[in-house]
């Protein structure tokens, strides 16, 4: 049997998400699988939306290169664009899109082979001062790359949207407006929305749609902002096994440190998880995980390879208990909230347990919206770290 720490993948539930969000927007979606697909595995869900999805998108040029290896012929979109010449030409061979969001990628066409016709996203920087030309600049930056014979017809313009995770804040309508006044009288299909602005602001819905965490069914959105993201659903279970139950007297602590006490006598069950599979050492004491369904809290410091949960209110769980550490029931923005973080950290950090495809039997349904299956209310993101 071996170890038993497991992601479980629901590929169904990544279809429905994909679907949900791409209705919710309308026009086309790109599924972004960048990072391993946010760590569910980015051939496994390329293979899962292939034939569903508009097209996908990755973080580099070696992330494509991969996933054309593994058989994946659809349009990949390549987010940070080419880091030198040579890239650029591979890139080329392959047939991918490219974003060209600074001067030095559009001196990088000129060395492409005679007869290329690449197709490029151009990136405007409307706000988040992280990549892409000033908006001032749009109009002559197209021109050059309409006029450069190494670029395809139909540049697609694009922004990236610095705060759209926060309901109401002003700096998105600020990037709506400086995107729209830039690109005005230009040809080309937009694209803005990333998955907050899919979920929570209809005036960023362009021809394209890049939503990227919201497709493993986490709502980039405060849990009290009603919507879309309430249908979405967890793609990653990750769970694992008590191994092993220790009783402890009052007074008694236990892990690195000592830093929980046994206020009573205690029954502790043994976790086979911890931060080397990317259940995150900073997690609180007393957050909740799911023991066969029911929350027991954590107990001590989360050590590299194991965790201590509290059985002490449920006698009847011990060795063999299922534990749940995020999923459909226990929704992973939870368990980042408590750890300090972001879910978009916590699932792309899972690493050395084995990602499974979840069977119909091992698929769970969401818990109520809002609310984790504990009783606990599900916290919001804290930020967004795309």
């Amino acid at each position: 049997m071996g170890r038993p720490a497991k992601a479980r993948i629901d590929l169904d539930a990544l279809r429905h998400n994909y679907r949900v969000l791409r209705d919710h927007h309308g026009g086309r979606a790109l599924a972004v699988i960048k990072a391993d697909a946010y760590g569910h595995g980015a051939w496994r869900c390329a293979r899962a939306l292939a034939g569903q999805a508009d097209a996908f998108a990755v973080a580099f040029v070696e992330e494509a290169l991969a996933l054309r290896e593994e058989g994946l012929q659809a349009p990949i979109l390549v987010l940070e664009g080419a880091f030198d010449a040579a890239q650029l030409r591979a890139a080329a061979q392959a047939g991918l899109w490219m974003v060209v969001h600074q001067p030095a990628q559009l001196a990088m066409l000129d060395a492409l082979p005679a007869g290329t016709r690449l197709p490029v996203w151009l990136k405007l920087d409307t706000g988040m001062h992280r990549a892409g030309f000033d908006p001032a600049d749009a109009a002559a930056v197209y021109r050059q790359l309409r006029e450069h014979p190494r670029v395809a017809d139909g540049i697609t313009w694009m922004s990236h949207l610095a705060r759209a995770d926060e309901p109401g804040h002003p700096a998105t309508a600020t990037q709506v407006r400086r995107f729209d006044a830039a690109t005005a009288g230009l040809p080309g299909a937009r694209s803005l929305a990333n998955s907050a602005g899919v979920l929570g602001w209809p005036e960023t819905h362009r021809d394209w749609a890049r939503p990227g965490i919201a497709l493993y069914g986490a709502d980039p959105m405060p849990a009290s902002s009603p919507g879309p993201g309430q249908d979405l659903r967890a793609v990653m279970r990750l769970t694992s096994q008590v191994f092993a139950v220790r009783d402890l007297a009052a007074g008694e602590a236990v892990g690195y440190g000592g830093t929980w006490t046994a206020a009573r006598p205690s029954r502790l069950g043994l976790v086979a998880m911890g931060y080397a599979d990317g259940f995150p050492r900073t997690i609180a004491a007393g957050t909740p995980l799911l023991v066969d369904g029911l929350p027991c809290p954590l107990a001590g410091r989360v050590s590299m390879d194991m965790l201590m949960v509290d059985l002490t209110d449920h006698p009847r769980l011990g060795t063999g208990a299922e534990v749940e550490c995020w999923g459909p029931a226990l929704p992973v923005n939870t368990v980042a909230a408590a750890a300090g973080t972001i879910s978009y950290e916590l699932l792309c950090g899972v690493k050395r347990v084995p990602l499974v495809e979840a069977t119909p039997l091992q698929r769970h349904r969401p818990a109520p919206a809002g609310r984790a299956a504990t009783g606990f209310p599900t916290p919001g993101t804290p930020d967004s770290g795309r």
